[in-house]
């Protein structure tokens, strides 16, 4: 029943965002009660009585901790977020993603080998720039990949194709997430994928189809349909080298990247706002959409991180990762594995 009732959350979710509270509400029993009243109203939750009650108990600790966090003076706020009333276990496996990081083999683009801080621009955002008379924005809105389907690589890769795409033909049209689940054969649908296998089905494929033609339903649904209608195309992908932070400020700089991220920490899940700066560990198995990069008024620099969990999380749907740590494999491992498709 517990899990059922999480994956209701979650569906619901999709459509909200995170709810604000005061002191005032966590002043007291009933007024605990009625900020969980009004949570449950916003993510749609249904639950039945003894459920709810067990769940309160959850969902009062989760708001304690968050407000203390968020009174400490930290670079980021925590959200209470579609994971309010769920415990640090059941928020480390929702929305859980299987995304394998390029084999071995994978050559890497020399043409962003240590490039020099000093050929760079100070700031990238390709949800707001100016590139050649296109559109005011060359990456679409956060999607969600719902709390059942690891399809967080075909997510991502998705996101580069319509941003390349967009760069190349100054228009910037949502793609199907749902192809690459159902017609990729290499890669395994819910269970997880390769992102060079991904890249590799669009170019072989002729392209992806539009988001509208073929839309998202959570899960691989056993066949492919023919002739379908080709929105945007690529000519190859290529692999940015590991470890190196200014390769990968380069690439982002020319488009939108693939790049992966270990996600699975509660400190990440309940992310709300901010500059994120762990903590999380460095095995990369979640594919997210690197953005841009920026600096703070206070001068921290940063990643612009597009994840698939919805616009109900994060900023809208993106995160500001910490881009200067003392680890080789960046924050959450954001150095290890990076990818992007090439268009001509």
């Amino acid at each position: 029943m517990a899990t059922l009732a999480v994956a209701i959350v979650l569906l619901a979710a999709s459509a909200a965002s995170a709810i604000d509270f005061t002191e005032h509400d966590l002043g007291s029993e009933q007024s605990m009660w009625e900020l969980y009243e009004r949570w449950c109203e916003h993510y749609k939750v249904v639950r039945d009585p003894g459920e709810k009650a067990r769940r309160f108990i959850v969902f009062k600790e989760n708001a304690r901790l968050i407000n203390e966090f968020n009174h400490g003076h930290m670079s980021y706020n925590k959200s209470l977020n579609m994971f309010g009333d769920m415990t640090d276990d059941e928020t480390r496996r929702a929305y859980h993603c299987s995304m394998v990081t390029s084999p071995p083999h994978s050559v890497p683009d020399d043409t962003f080998t240590r490039v020099a801080t000093r050929n760079l621009p100070w700031a990238v955002d390709w949800r707001n720039r100016a590139y050649g008379g296109g559109p005011a924005s060359y990456v679409t809105g956060a999607k969600n990949q719902g709390p059942g389907c690891g399809s967080c690589w075909a997510f991502a890769v998705t996101a580069t194709v319509e941003s390349i795409n967009a760069i190349r033909t100054k228009i910037l049209t949502p793609l199907s997430e749902q192809q690459l689940l159902d017609c990729n054969l290499d890669n395994g649908g819910c269970s997880g994928g390769y992102v060079h296998k991904a890249f590799d089905y669009v170019v072989k494929s002729g392209g992806l189809t539009f988001e509208y033609a073929y839309p998202y339903k959570g899960r691989r649904q056993g066949f492919c349909p023919p002739h379908l209608p080709i929105a945007a195309t690529i000519d190859g992908h290529r692999h940015v080298p590991s470890y190196d932070m200014f390769a990968l400020m380069a690439a982002v700089a020319a488009q939108p990247v693939v790049v992966a991220v270990q996600a699975d920490e509660v400190p990440f899940k309940r992310y709300g706002g901010g500059i994120f700066r762990g903590p999380c560990g460095t095995r990369p198995g979640h594919a997210v959409t690197l953005v841009g990069y920026g600096t703070t008024n206070d001068g921290e620099n940063y990643w612009i991180v597009k994840n698939s969990w919805g616009p109900n999380w994060g900023e809208n749907g993106f995160i500001r990762m910490k881009r200067d740590v003392p680890e080789r494999e960046g924050l959450c491992g954001i150095l290890v594995d990076s990818s992007y498709p090439v268009k001509y």
